[in-house]
């Protein structure tokens, strides 16, 4: 009887075997209709990745214990506050960067652009998915 466990390579090589060969998790959701707040039929594909973007910036960042910390956008911390327009614009990119880029159905995102009307901020991005590149607009 040996005080070491037994050489488990085997497992190990199959694991990062099983590991390398994975396929994408598919992304068929519900479909959110943010206008009235309703939840009706599916998306996915390219609808999902569009959706997603939409959710993943309005949400706030660690406020909702469903999901981890690495889900949602910090744009609210910047809302509201005494910071010049300067620094809204340099600081939005990289929020919005932050926000999507973790999702593993995301390439690059890039032309991020935040426009302030009033009590809105109009943000334009560009994200490059597995299914394409996809350009959409968020207010918040």
């Amino acid at each position: 009887m040996s005080l070491l466990p037994d050489n488990q390579t085997e497992l190990l090589d199959a694991y990062l075997r099983a590991e390398q060969d994975a396929q994408p998790e598919p992304t068929l959701t519900y479909r959110l209709n943010f206008g009235n707040g309703r939840i009706g039929g599916m998306v996915d594909g390219k609808d999902a990745i569009k959706q997603f973007i939409v959710k993943a910036i309005r949400t706030n960042r660690s406020h909702f214990r469903i999901y981890t910390d690495d889900y949602g956008c910090e744009i609210e911390s910047l809302i509201g506050n005494d910071v010049t327009e300067s620094f809204i614009q340099a600081e939005i990119p990289r929020m919005v960067r932050e926000a999507l880029i973790y999702d593993d159905r995301i390439n690059d995102v890039s032309n991020v652009t935040a426009t302030r009307l009033g009590d809105a901020v109009f943000i334009t991005a560009t994200v490059d998915s597995i299914y394409g590149e996809v350009t959409q607009e968020v207010t918040i």
